[in-house]
């Protein structure tokens, strides 16, 4: 590979409105409905967050598909990893934007598909009541996995897919629930197709074993180092003591979550200054561990104040998350980063222009891989 890094956007389709959100959520709701409705829940507490360039875009429009790929260019991101569902069965949801950029050949931007293989739920953040299923991933045997691969070979014949040594580049979201034989049969699949294979790439988490899932068949896998700060467990640890204490003076409070959701009157909040050093490990000079890259993190939009925010994720300390990033991949055969991500509006996780920093978090990564090659 040369010897610039591939870094790996993903990027998020939910930006239209379709019948099942309307369904489900009310006519005419977006990802955009969560982020416009936002509030500041803490001292400080930057919501909502408002796009500035591309405006409150309608994903439908090829002209804002267009603009995307050209702020990524000047970003340095070389791919669109655009989030798949196929839900089992021949079911999919999203369909339109990466049907329309496929058929149409626009943008002329390099992209790959992640497999978000899970349920969808409507969330009761606070857990009073049990999350309401949607639509479940089901994994319905070869004739469907078939039918999947078969709609993945069409993207993997365009041009603009990524391939690592003639194998697409296929992201699976939950490796844990994914059937073994999916890998085996996508591996023979695409070598039946004229491909040298399949590059999977399973996303982990810190406590997985890696070992595991590269001998299952993936090619290499993405630590999601996040999940230590954006899980109510941080709230657990941080109030250990206090709960003890507290089971003690009110012995009638039994359950545990009734205690959580005393602490948690607002939402966890994690400094990114002191977060982004750990976020890239010795790990991540393995050529089969792929480092992910975060600009920053906020889940209110979404969960409101049982949601996680990150503070100080400014594009000056993203700059040397970056740098940090990149030193490590110009060690290795394959330059590939993944970053997360490139426009999860809702979860406060984004690259695109916002009204408070404008296109620092896209400058700053630029810089980052500028003063790299100069080094």
């Amino acid at each position: 590979m040369h010897n610039q890094p591939e870094i790996i956007a993903l990027y998020l389709p939910q930006f239209y409105p379709f019948a099942e959100n309307d369904h489900w959520w009310g006519a005419g709701f977006t990802e955009w409905t969560n982020v416009a409705r936002a509030k500041p829940l803490f001292r400080g507490h930057e919501q909502p967050r408002i796009p500035a360039d591309l405006s409150f875009y309608d994903l439908r429009l090829s002209e804002v598909r267009e603009q995307q790929a050209a702020l990524a260019r000047k970003a340095g991101v070389t791919t669109f990893c655009y989030w798949h569902y196929w839900f089992g069965d021949g079911r999919r949801l999203l369909t339109r934007v990466f049907d329309e950029v496929l058929a149409s050949g626009s943008p002329d931007f390099q992209f790959c598909l992640g497999w978000a293989n899970h349920s969808w739920y409507a969330k009761t953040w606070d857990k009073s009541a049990e999350d309401r299923l949607l639509i479940e991933q089901r994994y319905s045997g070869k004739a469907d996995a078939r039918a999947h691969f078969d709609y993945l070979l069409r993207a993997f014949k365009d041009k603009r897919y990524l391939k690592i040594d003639n194998r697409p580049f296929l992201f699976i979201f939950d490796p844990r629930t994914l059937p073994d034989n999916y890998i085996t049969l996508f591996e023979q699949w695409a070598k039946e197709a004229g491909f040298s294979g399949i590059y999977l790439v399973a996303n982990i988490r810190p406590f997985d074993n890696k070992e595991e899932y590269l001998a299952k068949g993936y090619s290499a896998v993405v630590i999601n180092r996040i999940t230590r700060y954006t899980k109510t467990e941080i709230t657990l640890n941080r109030h250990r003591a206090k709960i003890s204490r507290l089971k003690e003076i009110f012995p009638a409070i039994g359950h545990l979550r009734h205690l959580l959701k005393w602490f948690r009157h607002k939402p966890e909040v994690v400094d990114y200054s002191t977060l982004y050093p750990q976020l890239i490990t010795s790990e991540e000079l393995s050529e089969q561990v792929i480092p992910q890259l975060v600009p920053q993190w906020d889940h209110t939009p979404r969960s409101g104040k049982y949601g996680t925010a990150w503070i100080n994720a400014t594009p000056e300390n993203f700059y040397h998350h970056a740098k940090q990033t990149i030193d490590v991949v110009r060690k290795k055969r394959n330059k590939l980063v993944l970053l997360k991500s490139w426009n999860e509006w809702g979860e406060g996780n984004y690259m695109e222009p916002d009204s408070r920093f404008g296109q620092g978090f896209i400058d700053a990564l630029r810089r980052a891989i500028d003063e790299s090659n100069e080094d």
